[in-house]
């Protein structure tokens, strides 16, 4: 299960993963990625620039009897990634917490039960909010892998990127904070 979110070195928990201009895997193909878990054991994160259109908030809190929402703002649901499509998680403001929520840092939290659902649904949930189903896993060593092979980078995480309610800006916003430009960025690896 996940730890803590503190980072260990070498590792990229609580930072945005985001796909090379090159990236081979269309699931993946200008993604931004927010990194819950990345240990020696594996890697998961949650796509936070795509949206599952085929189904609505109202749908989901349907489909798990929770009754129709209240809130009072529309609640998109994201495409999370391949893994677990009908697994639900929340990355949120850390103004709300519940016994299972892990602090991810950086003002960021992670919830990912039925209740969280529920307290978005009656308007009482986190003031900011990305649910997502599903998410990307990596076995050991394959994520680390793909990052020699160019296929992705990673930037650091802060709330204003991760809630931004404009996804088609994200990748773009995430790669500007590596301070240069992507028409630039090569998918191959250098070779000496």
């Amino acid at each position: 299960m996940m730890s803590s979110g503190r980072r260990h070195s070498g590792y990229l928990t609580g930072q945005l993963l985001v796909a090379m201009p090159g990236m081979a895997d269309p699931r993946f193909q200008r993604s931004v990625i927010y990194m819950c878990l990345h240990n020696a054991e594996g890697a998961m994160g949650l796509v936070i620039n795509r949206l599952v259109e085929s189904m609505t908030f109202d749908e989901l809190l349907e489909q798990l009897d929770l009754g129709a929402s209240r809130a009072q703002d529309e609640i998109r649901v994201h495409f999370g990634g391949p893994v677990e499509s009908g697994r639900g998680f929340v990355l949120h403001s850390t103004d709300y917490a519940q016994d299972a929520t892990v602090d991810m840092e950086n003002g960021i939290g992670l919830t990912a039960t039925i209740d969280i659902l529920r307290d978005i649904a009656r308007g009482d949930g986190p003031q900011a909010r990305l649910l997502a189903l599903g998410y990307a896993g990596w076995g050991p060593g394959q994520l680390d892998e793909e990052i020699q092979e160019n296929a992705w980078l990673h930037v650091p995480a802060d709330p204003s990127l991760v809630f931004n309610e404009r996804l088609d800006e994200k990748w773009d916003q995430a790669i500007a904070r590596l301070g240069f430009d992507p028409a630039l960025l090569s998918s191959e690896a250098g070779r000496a």
